[in-house]
């Protein structure tokens, strides 16, 4: 008689004569007997664990199962890998093996489709445009299968890579809420803006995509950070923007200039001197804009009457 047991392992036989004796783990088995009538009391137990290691030499000796399949990879990590000219045992192998095996890897690279070669480009400009802009993990996991999208629907022709792939990391950090303008992105993929901006609406035309609207409250965060404000002015400046979009005149207006306008007012509240030319620098927006916007929030909320 078997019983299966999914998690617990602390059993015990059910027979009263059994109860004193105790219990026997086989390991090679994977079973846990009885001690005194030999009931097989768990089977198909698994004693191996999972250990990644924290290097490279240690996830290869202790991982079972290798990293995990990921969209910012161009075959996802499923790839077969020939490796180096040594056998299990680290021996080297013998010539006419090591010719052998150097025709599999000329033509296992011949096989790859042009669409493969097309990904690892692009995928490398992503990995890229990540590290410049300070993008997380999910975001650009988001952009890649976005970008898979494009190719599937056969948006490429007539486009270049790099505009796509800024357009599809933009529309990522829209959908996820990550603070970056399309100056950003387009500095970071060294393209012009209006080429970013055309492509932009061509992908969410054709993908149905639906972007959320950025929270402006996210670009005083990073306007402040970088100009490193103190917290009463961010705090301010949030209470200033909650303000204005109570009196609704928010609506249509930009939203960096808005943050930039709403941190400026609150560095003369706190007595910071700090012009509309440094917040225009920063946040990428004319000063002109960033004075427009300041007169309005003064007057419509009636500061420093």
């Amino acid at each position: 008689m078997i019983r299966n047991y999914s998690s617990d392992y602390d059993v015990k036989c059910q027979l009263d004569t059994c109860k004193t004796y105790p219990v026997i783990t086989d390991s090679e088995r994977g079973e846990i007997v009885c001690g005194g009538c030999g009931l097989i009391l768990v089977q198909n137990i698994s004693n191996t664990y999972e250990s990644n290691g924290y290097t490279l030499e240690g996830f290869m000796k202790l991982a079972r199962t290798g990293p995990a399949t990921s969209l910012t990879m161009y075959d996802k990590g499923l790839s077969t890998i020939i490796g180096t000219n040594k056998d299990f045992s680290g021996n080297t192998l013998s010539s006419k093996t090591k010719y052998k095996f150097n025709r599999l890897r000329t033509w296992d690279q011949r096989s790859k489709s042009k669409n493969i070669a097309t990904l690892s480009k692009a995928f490398t400009l992503l990995h890229g445009m990540k590290t410049k802009l300070g993008i997380p993990d999910n975001v650009v996991e988001n952009a890649a299968y976005i970008y898979r999208k494009i190719v599937s629907a056969k948006l490429t022709r007539g486009r270049t890579m790099v505009s796509l792939i800024s357009a599809s990391l933009y529309a990522a950090c829209r959908e996820n809420g990550i603070p970056r303008t399309l100056d950003d992105i387009a500095s970071a993929g060294n393209i012009e803006r209006r080429i970013l901006s055309r492509d932009l609406r061509t992908i969410i035309r054709n993908l149905g995509l639906n972007l959320k609207q950025y929270d402006t409250a996210s670009f005083i965060s990073k306007i402040s950070n970088n100009m490193n404000l103190k917290e009463s002015i961010k705090r301010d400046a949030i209470e200033i923007l909650r303000r204005c979009e109570k009196e609704q005149i928010t609506a249509g207006k930009h939203p960096v200039a808005q943050a930039a306008a709403s941190l400026y007012i609150s560095c003369i509240m706190n007595g910071k001197n700090i012009s509309q030319k440094k917040f225009s620098i920063e946040s990428g927006v004319s000063y002109v804009t960033i004075r427009n916007r300041s007169v309005l929030i003064k007057k419509t909320l009636k500061l420093f009457e």
